[in-house]
């Protein structure tokens, strides 16, 4: 490692439900203006960004990445990669971005994700046979035979089962996220769309515990089934940040979050949700660091039983967790969904750093992916 890499901007669209208020725009068209407001916000040109990494789960190729670098304005040169790890895709995108920095083969990077399920193409298999019709399909396999490769959902339900967390233990988890995000509504972070004018997470509403209740199980059994209130509905965003090398930023006079660590991890295909708790507990031994020590915690919450049970496992207190509400609140744009946690560590800082944050103040991200992937990144503040 050459030095340090540094998140110096964050920047997001707003998260609308499948359908919703962005239902018009292309992935590559949500993250396009997300990329110029955060070279805006850095003072940085165009011509001084050395790669470009998105995030994307649905669509069929096209690169995305480089779509959104040339809508954007970035110049031709910039080349741009774009990254599948299904809902892991937006933080492994920012995490590559990172390494290339610390290698020192960049100085400046753009990192991100961004998903439309509106927009996602219609997949289909192509038929073997010239007389066969293509067969379409929701979703490719993650993992081949003979490992087990469950629907998410059912791997949820059945991870529920297993460590007996009741429906009203969800729904209260899903109703608390609902109160953090109605409490820190219009956020700084936000950008506005071209050709829309929503400018705040429109799913994000008043949620009672009764309302969660009477939610119909969707997967799973009575008593520790799946609603809709505790799954993150299917959604539409982008979310990025722009990384610098520790010496750029310091020349440029820019604070933000350092990285201290960071990776990916792969883990049982039948069990997605747990393998985040072995990768927070790989991040932390490799610092001085245990969760005593962390300011914030962003953890995706595809589900709230996943969200539960590495809350458990960890140790996580709930005044760290996922300050500003998480994806129960929002929605999950699967390829964003790990940028999206980036930036609201981001503006959690920014937000701290206003009131006079601890010298030491820490924080975690932490995300699941189909498949049995994770991945997570250590943060501390940085002042130029």
């Amino acid at each position: 490692m050459t030095g340090r890499a540094v998140i110096v901007a964050a920047r997001r669209t707003p998260v609308a439900p499948r359908g919703g208020g962005l239902k018009d725009l292309q992935a590559d068209e949500l993250a396009a203006p997300v990329f110029s407001k955060l070279l805006d916000d850095a003072g940085v040109p165009g011509g001084m960004v050395d790669q470009v990494f998105l995030g994307n789960a649905l669509y069929a190729g096209g690169n995305p990445a480089r779509m959104a670098a040339l809508r954007a304005g970035l110049p031709p040169a910039v080349s741009a990669m774009t990254i599948d790890t299904q809902c892991c895709s937006g933080l492994d995108a920012i995490i590559q971005g990172a390494r290339l920095i610390e290698a020192g083969a960049a100085r400046c990077v753009i990192a991100g994700g961004a998903e439309s399920y509106s927009r996602a193409p219609v997949r289909m298999h192509r038929p073997k046979a010239a007389d066969k019709e293509p067969v379409a399909y929701t979703r490719p396999a993650f993992a081949p035979p003979p490992f087990d490769d469950p629907d998410l959902s059912e791997a949820a339900a059945r991870l529920a089962a297993r460590f007996e967390i009741g429906r009203e233990d969800q729904a209260a988890f899903a109703v608390h996220s609902h109160e953090k995000a109605l409490a820190v509504k219009n956020s700084k972070k936000l950008v506005v769309c071209p050709r829309t004018d929503l400018a705040d997470d429109s799913f994000t509403r008043t949620l009672s515990i009764r309302a969660a209740m009477r939610a119909p199980v969707l997967f799973g059994d009575p008593e520790t089934g799946l609603s809709a209130a505790t799954i993150a509905c299917a959604a539409d965003g982008a979310a990025g940040v722009l990384i610098m090398s520790e010496g750029m930023a310091r020349e440029r006079g820019l604070s933000g979050l350092r990285i201290l660590n960071s990776g990916s991890l792969g883990g049982d295909p039948a069990n997605p949700a747990l393998v985040p708790i072995e990768m927070a507990r790989q991040l932390l031994p490799q610092t001085t660091y245990t969760v005593a020590d962390i300011n914030a915690v962003e953890l995706h919450e595809a589900y709230a039983v996943q969200a539960l049970a590495a809350v458990d496992a960890l140790g996580i207190p709930s005044d760290i967790l996922n300050p500003f509400g998480g994806g129960l609140a929002r929605g999950h744009p699967i390829g964003a969904s790990g940028a999206v946690l980036m930036v609201q560590l981001h503006e959690h800082w920014y937000t701290q750093r206003t009131q006079g944050y601890p010298e030491n103040y820490k924080a975690m991200a932490l995300i699941a992916a189909a498949g049995g992937l994770a991945a997570g990144v250590l943060v501390e503040a940085f002042e130029a």
